[in-house]
């Protein structure tokens, strides 16, 4: 189907004006298919030819005002409206529509729990089209008022009140002027908890089968809501524009949530049914927070076109860790933001496929390649200029903008031009060349001081900038010669010439920092200093020169930091003695930056990280810093070697040594938080027990543990902690493989949830068996709509599949995927494309053969815009990691 063009949405937007749309949903018409009628009022300013848009199951009729139009018209998903009059329009539309299994449009899940059944909408870009016909862009607002006839004993959910009628039928109150994306239902035996706060009705909701789960948290969940609401009430001059505001944990949830006004959906994993750190709740608690900040900035005020799709997400980011922080028991969410997500940032815009955060419009000239920018640079990325332009023109002036921004284009759509607009008149700062400098560009600046040591202890620092050559657009670009990207109906291509290096201003700290003579291993602070680079000039000091020094220090802005020879000695010395975590994330983060950029061997971050790591009280930082090491540092820049690809003989590779550290440092954690006054610290011990697991070379203690049902000195397994290292062991073959399938079966009997069906799923894929692998890549990469695995079950599928222990069973696994791939990800959309290339890529081939194996599908394998940009982004991490190895070998 033919994605819609910019300049189709123009041209459709000059054309007609949208009132309303009436929609009746029938849900009661079996396990496969719905009924959709739909009524859409609009006015035609001209005369002149349009369509609208519908993928449904069977087009029934169609009539525009009264006269009937053919259903045999259809194109695709384009049913033409020929002959348009000025004035007053009505067209109706009668289908059937087909519930999804992949997140996308109204999708239908049967819990394996209880075995009841639940449906919800995300209709984000395009996939309205599959719930009800629309004229499907963002600048077409309209009324929404929806009718919905389910099972009786079901609960309909809606962006306004819910009222329940007789026989199953629901009403749902009007909505004001929202974009078709945002138009949201959900339908089920729900579990609810409903409260009011400010005079509005509010409520949580999950699957029945959860409610135990739901109902311990739902004092923290509704506590997070008020509070963010109320700040936001604080910072907004605008009220909150809607009637209620609901909360759906809606099961095989693509993203983390949607922003639907009114009835905001979430994945279901954060109704947490196992035990979870403080850091996961506080991610729970930002991701509640961004989608309220949405509903000023996304639903309130909506982007014009997709090219603007920064102005929704990277706010929102900003906003939720921000206002989590102030309103809330969560003070240190930008030591979080910094450990885990600025490396999205980083890394995305490092790659070819890189885009401005607000990137031109020819550069999104249709929604498949919008599509595309959902990614760390649209959010990461873009929150980290956001923080730093609140650093530089001062945060009264950022909200004044922000109150203006909304003032003028309440319930309207708006475009960058008009935000910066809002910007320049609170304040006096060119705003304007600064959004040039920092939304327009591509690449990450790296800063490294030049420290200077004189006589009588005077010292100097100034700060050398270099800038990334990624300055043009080369969205998705082709590891091909000609640099270009074959899409839907597009071709992006990057900029012609030689890039340039190109800077960026940036406005920081430097930290400076001493060791404390009184307490080995500390270090403490100075007054730091402030500075505006490349304007900032050389600083000078008295006293001797600090043992560090840190560029950017707090984190204010966007860029890799370096550290002078001095500086790193120090840290590698006493990186747990600095006193604030967010500035131990900033040195965590410059190491990791120097890892992969080769500066760094891999070894030597692994030794910092058990040096320190067992001092470190911060979750966020001891999380971040294992994820790395384990998800990157030992499964991709360190080879397996003979002993962990198939077999006991020869000696162990550096991959093994990796896990063997891993594995050591997590017993070092397990040691320090033992007994009942480290109660504080369960934290710690949980994310010690996960990655001692998930390093294990042997059986040994995983099995004991799993054998107990409990943790020496605790935790007791919960079915999280059991479903773990049932996979570990799976992958290690570690018993035969009969007792293996029959532990798996046994731990679903015991754990027969949507959960456990997936963890048996990833077990099952795991396990170092022929039979088992061609099962579950036939599971895989099945393309019938009634035999393929949903999006969860795929993801968890792929997840077991790929394993560093078993190189030799899967090397002919790496061939087929890129043989495959394309015709799965063109029979099953976008988001199992997506899924398919994040999840099921043969990462563990770090080789030269994978490499040309995927260029080779790039460039002849026809893969969806979806598919391909995943395949690009994977294949540039595969030529880093093939580069790290190469420098760690020749170190």
């Amino acid at each position: 189907m033919p994605a819609l063009q910019r300049d189709e949405a123009q041209t459709r937007s000059q054309l007609i004006d949208v009132h309303r749309y009436d929609i009746a949903l029938d849900l009661t018409q079996g396990e496969d298919l719905f009924g959709s009628r739909t009524v859409i009022h609009f006015t035609a300013r001209a005369a002149g030819d349009t369509f609208v848009e519908v993928k449904p199951a069977e087009l029934h009729s169609a009539t525009l005002d009264g006269r009937p139009l053919d259903p045999a018209a259809l194109d695709g998903n384009r049913l033409p409206l020929t002959g348009l009059t000025p004035g007053a329009h009505e067209l109706r539309l009668d289908a059937t529509m087909r519930f999804s299994r992949t997140g996308e449009g109204m999708h239908r899940f049967t819990d394996p729990a209880d075995g009841e059944t639940y449906l919800y909408t995300q209709l984000f870009m395009e996939d309205v089209q599959r719930v009800f016909a629309a004229f499907d862009q963002p600048d077409l607002k309209a009324v929404f008022a929806l009718t919905v006839t389910a099972p009786t004993d079901w609960t309909v959910l809606g962006n306004g009140i819910a009222t329940q009628g007789d026989s199953g039928h629901w009403t749902l109150a009007a909505t004001p002027l929202i974009s078709t994306y945002l138009v949201a239902v959900a339908a089920g035996p729900w579990h609810s908890v409903r409260t009011e706060h400010a005079g509005l009705p509010f409520g949580i909701h999950c699957r029945r089968s959860l409610a135990p789960h739901l109902d311990a948290d739902a004092d923290e969940i509704l506590g997070l809501t008020r509070s963010c609401f109320d700040r936001y009430h604080e910072i907004f001059d605008e009220p909150y524009p809607f009637d209620s505001y609901d909360q759906a944990f809606v099961p095989e949830f693509n993203a983390g949530a949607m922003e639907n006004p009114g009835l905001v959906t979430f994945r279901d994993e954060f109704v947490f049914r196992s035990a979870v750190t403080d850091t996961e709740r506080q991610t729970r608690g930002t991701v509640i927070s961004h989608e309220m900040a949405h509903m000023w900035f996304g639903d309130l005020v909506t982007l014009q076109w997709w090219d603007d799709i920064w102005l929704n997400e990277s706010f929102a980011e900003y906003m939720g860790y921000q206002v989590l922080a102030e309103a809330t028991r969560f003070t240190d969410t930008w030591t979080d933001f910094a450990i885990a997500r600025k490396g999205w940032g980083y890394d995305a815009d490092q790659r070819p496929s890189t885009h401005p955060v607000a990137p031109a419009p020819e550069d999104v000239p249709d929604t498949a390649s919008a599509l595309l920018n959902f990614d760390g640079i649209s959010y990461a990325k873009g929150a980290s200029a956001l923080r730093q332009l609140v650093a530089w023109m001062g945060e009264k002036e950022f909200l004044a903008g922000i109150n203006d921004h909304f003032a003028r284009h309440r319930f309207g759509n708006a475009t960058l031009a008009d935000f910066i607009d809002s910007l320049s008149r609170a304040t006096d700062r060119d705003v304007h060349a600064w959004a040039e400098s920092w939304l327009r560009t591509t690449g990450v600046d790296t800063l490294t001081p030049v420290v200077e040591e004189g006589p009588d202890g005077h010292w100097s620092v100034s700060v050398e900038q270099t800038g990334s050559t990624q300055t043009g657009s080369t969205q998705a670009a082709s590891p091909q010669p000609e640099n270009t990207q074959r899409g839907g109906d597009h071709a992006a291509t990057a900029q012609p010439g030689s890039p340039q290096p190109r800077t960026r201003p940036h406005r920081l700290t430097i930290g400076l920092y001493d060791h404390d003579r009184t307490s080995p291993g500390r270090l403490l602070p100075r007054e730091p200093l402030s500075e505006d680079v490349p304007d900032g000039g050389t600083h000078t000091g008295t006293g001797g020169r600090p043992a560090l020094l840190l560029l950017n220090d707090q984190d204010l802005t966007y860029a890799k930091v370096r550290l002078d020879p001095v500086s790193w000695d120090t840290a590698l010395g006493a990186l747990s003695g600095l006193p604030d975590p967010l500035t131990r994330a900033v040195v965590w983060n410059a190491a990791r930056d120097m890892v992969r950029d080769g500066e760094l061997a891999p070894t030597a971050y692994l030794d910092a990280a058990r040096a320190h790591l067992p001092y470190e009280t911060d979750l966020a930082v001891v999380q971040g810093v294992l994820a790395f090491a384990r998800t990157q540092i030992a499964d991709r820049y360190l080879a397996a070697g003979p002993a962990a690809a198939q077999g006991p003989g020869g000696a162990p590779g550096p991959r093994h040594a990796a896990l063997t550290t891993l594995t050591a440092l997590s017993r070092d954690i397990l040691r320090r938080t033992e007994g009942p006054e480290h109660g504080s610290e369960a934290g710690l011990r949980l994310t010690a027990v996960r990655a001692f697991i998930d390093s294990a070379t042997t059986p040994e203690g995983i099995q004991d543990w799993l054998d107990d049902g409990s943790v020496p000195g605790g935790p007791r397994l919960d079915p999280e902690l059991r479903w773990r290292i049932l996979g570990r062991l799976a992958t290690l073959g570690a018993s035969p493989l009969d007792e293996l399938r029959a532990a798996i079966d046994a731990e679903l009997a015991r754990d027969p949830s949507a959960t456990g069906r997936e963890g048996a799923a990833r077990c099952r894929a795991a396990l170092p068996d022929p039979a088992a692998k061609q099962a579950a890549w036939e599971a895989l990469f099945a393309t019938d709509d009634k035999g393929a695995l949903s999006n969860y079950l795929f993801t968890a599928t792929a997840a077991g599949f790929w394993a560093p222990e078993q190189l030799d069973l899967l090397r002919p696994y790496a061939t087929r995927y890129f043989t495959d791939v394309p015709a799965l990800a063109a029979a099953r959309g976008p988001a199992l494309a997506d899924a398919a290339g994040r999840y099921a890529f043969p990462a563990v081939f770090v080789e030269e053969h994978t490499l040309r194996l995927g260029e080779a599908c790039l460039a002849d394998g026809d893969p969806t815009p979806a598919l391909r940009r995943k395949l690009i982004d994977q294949l540039d991490d595969l030529r880093r990691a093939l580069k790290v190895r190469a420098a760690a070998d020749g170190a």
